[in-house]
């Protein structure tokens, strides 16, 4: 398994607050952290800062902590379910930091007892005051893990790489243009990330393939869905062959996105999956940042839930077409935003009806009796290549300026562009009380059973596909749905 380390940007705020001392001198503080556990990587992420109370630590060129603190702390994050974490501070370093000897030695001390009042590896972490980064490593029978990385979520991205467990990818002539625009240690950052793109039809394929040809060296699509001659208008690229084979949707993308990277050695990770079920969503958690490019209410609203409950940021798009009731068009406009904390969800600016996501769980929405009865209306369908492709852009944007932060501003409210009026606006967007999504960033495996409670799944792709005609499986999605196993290409 990888290892890394995630926080809100508000969390991230109150250490820095205490560990940056004006007469820049080291300090050291305590935290808790829950476990959001992926496929093939565990994230520990920081749940609440235990800052010391009077005696509880000295500062005295090096910081040091009292074993009473710990045990209360350690108390404070067992009666919680989560574990501790260490962290102190270097106040003239820059990058990933290594352990000194006495550093070593003094989490070293106290990883035994942490380990048996809490369940859970101790965390170390190390600050780095020139810059900004943080380091990571859990103790395992006495010895450091190192993590891969440590990310700060919210309306920026930023994450410190050990360059040790993820090497920072050579930049190749063919990236010299991308690299002009943010410089090559940020090219080098994006590059190095984990970017799953969810749905790759018409508006994710095209972000599929502009992720790969930016040099992002490990880029995952999933979608369970096969290519049909009603997809052909939209997804540029699929085939006549395509539609005839029913050919799966990550396939074409597959074929596409290797044609068009530019990374040296890319890693494109084909997942025959929906993201509503377990093993979709335990994917998921491997990545470090999600496109969500689908019209649905439910694969959406677990999206949504990710954003918040395992620190991963989200970014979200979406289109809607009227017509008038001879045809002709009356209008159109998409909507894009990032889903991270600090940022109102999906849910709280409107992108999703949370009712209609328990229709989807069940299927109702492709039930036509259903709807007819309830005076409802379906998920809405319509979409072209001439307009998908602005939501597309709009959501690289989005990335672009969640990773980069162009001008030092990061994303904050959803975009809506009107076609009619071209005319884009900044949607007021406030996090209503009480939201379940916002409620407690980083709860991780602990989150709702909302999203855990994945499994129905099968039962609603069913009713979806029933309604096609002739639709034809192909061998191993049907094989997948016979014996609800995953088929998986990495």
């Amino acid at each position: 398994m990888r290892h890394s380390v995630a926080m809100s940007v508000q969390v991230d705020a109150a250490l820095r607050e205490h560990l940056d001392r004006p007469d820049g001198q080291e300090d050291i503080c305590l935290a808790t952290y829950s476990v959001s556990t992926g496929r093939t990587r565990i994230s520990r992420l920081i749940t609440q800062v235990e800052l010391p109370a009077t005696g509880e630590r000295r500062v005295h060129g090096n910081a040091t902590i009292t074993g009473d603190y710990v045990l209360r702390v350690a108390a404070v994050a067992a009666a919680r379910e989560e574990g501790l974490v260490i962290l102190h501070s270097h106040p003239g370093g820059h990058g990933w930091q290594e352990l000194s000897g006495p550093d070593h030695d003094a989490e070293r001390s106290y990883s035994h007892l942490v380990q048996r009042i809490t369940g859970l590896p101790l965390v170390g972490m190390t600050y780095s005051g020139g810059d900004q980064a943080w380091s990571a490593r859990e103790w395992v029978i006495g010895s450091p893990i190192w993590h891969e990385s440590v990310r700060v979520v919210g309306n920026t991205l930023r994450i410190t790489w050990n360059d040790t467990q993820r090497r920072p990818p050579a930049t190749t002539v063919e990236q010299i243009r991308t690299v002009s625009a943010w410089g090559e240690q940020l090219q080098q950052d994006i590059a190095r990330m984990r970017v799953l793109v969810v749905g790759v039809g018409s508006v994710g394929l095209d972000v599929a393939i502009r992720l790969a040809a930016t040099g992002i060296q490990h880029i995952g699509v999933m979608d369970y869905d096969t290519v049909e001659p009603l997809n052909r208008d939209r997804m540029i690229g699929a085939t006549r062959k395509d539609a005839r084979r029913k050919t799966p949707k990550v396939e074409v993308a597959d074929r596409l996105m290797t044609t068009a990277a530019t990374a040296r050695c890319p890693e494109i990770a084909l997942h025959y999956l929906s993201i509503c079920s377990p093993e979709g969503l335990a994917t998921a958690l491997d990545y470090d940042v999600i496109f969500s490019c689908v019209d649905r209410p439910w694969p959406r609203a677990v999206m949504n839930t990710l954003g918040y409950s395992d620190l991963i940021p989200v970014i979200d798009g979406g289109i809607n077409i009227d017509t008038f009731p001879n045809g002709c068009m009356q209008g159109a406009s998409w909507r894009v935003q990032a889903v991270a904390p600090g940022v109102p969800c999906l849910s709280c600016s409107g992108q999703i009806n949370m009712p209609q996501v328990a229709l989807d769980r069940a299927g109702l929405l492709d039930d036509a009796n259903y709807i007819s009865q309830a005076g409802l209306h379906s998920p809405a369908s319509q979409n072209v290549a001439l307009l998908s492709a602005s939501v597309s852009a709009a959501q690289l944007a989005q990335f672009v300026t969640l990773t980069v932060s162009p001008g030092g501003r990061g994303v904050y409210s959803p975009l809506r562009y009107i076609l009619a009026a071209h005319h884009q606006e900044h949607l007021d967007g406030i996090s209503q009380p009480g939201c379940r999504f916002e409620h407690r960033p980083g709860e991780g495996d602990k989150r709702s059973e909302f999203v855990s409670n994945t499994g129905p799944w099968i039962d609603a792709m069913a009713a979806r596909t029933r309604k096609r005609r002739n639709f034809a499986l192909p061998c191993a999605l049907a094989r997948f749905v016979a014996s609800a196993r995953i088929t998986d290409r990495k």
